[in-house]
């Protein structure tokens, strides 16, 4: 799959069922150091702050990927084909401090072009970011108290923006 280098302003998405239908890979870490760990994610956002295009994540800090979210600076964003789907349901509900869940997937690993966290080869779309941002979920803060309802063990998400310094993909995103 070729994938090719997009300008953010000319990136292309359905923003809502890339999120919710398709799903996304949240990957962190350093690929140079062997550290790195990455879950499926369907909620998010794609837009501008502060001037920049960024990409806005949630992360429950009872998830692996936390750990890595905490300890490094860059993370990605991948897109895959349909015919993936199973994979990435697998690798939402595993753990990688459990096992080694990525070479359980089959997917291949790749150095990103901007930041030290990888990619995969199979992706059709790949979002390299930098953390811009954090902060927690605030139960007192939801306007709809049936929001609380998603979290029964009180684990609430924090949230992450990551500005998009590449972003490399099929045509169908340009």
């Amino acid at each position: 799959m070729e994938r090719k280098i997009i300008d953010p302003n000319e990136f292309v998405s359905n923003s809502t069922g890339l999120w919710s239908k398709q799903w996304l890979l949240l990957t962190s870490g350093d690929l140079g150091k062997n550290d790195y760990n990455t879950m499926t994610i369907a909620w998010g956002s794609i837009g501008v702050m502060w001037n920049k295009p960024f990409v806005q994540v949630v992360v429950r800090p009872t998830r692996y990927t936390y750990e890595f979210m905490e300890k490094y600076d860059t993370f990605t964003l991948t897109a895959f084909p349909e015919k993936f789907k199973d994979r990435l349901k697998y690798l939402g509900t595993v753990s990688g401090k459990d096992e080694d869940k990525i070479l359980k997937s089959g997917l291949s690993i790749i150095s990103s072009e901007k930041v030290s966290a990888p990619g995969f080869k199979e992706a059709e779309l790949i979002i390299e970011c930098k953390k811009m941002y954090w902060d927690d979920f605030k139960p007192s803060n939801f306007a709809d108290s049936k929001i609380d309802g998603s979290y029964p063990d009180k684990d609430y998400h924090r949230i992450y923006f990551g500005e998009i310094v590449s972003i490399s993909g099929i045509e169908k995103y340009k």
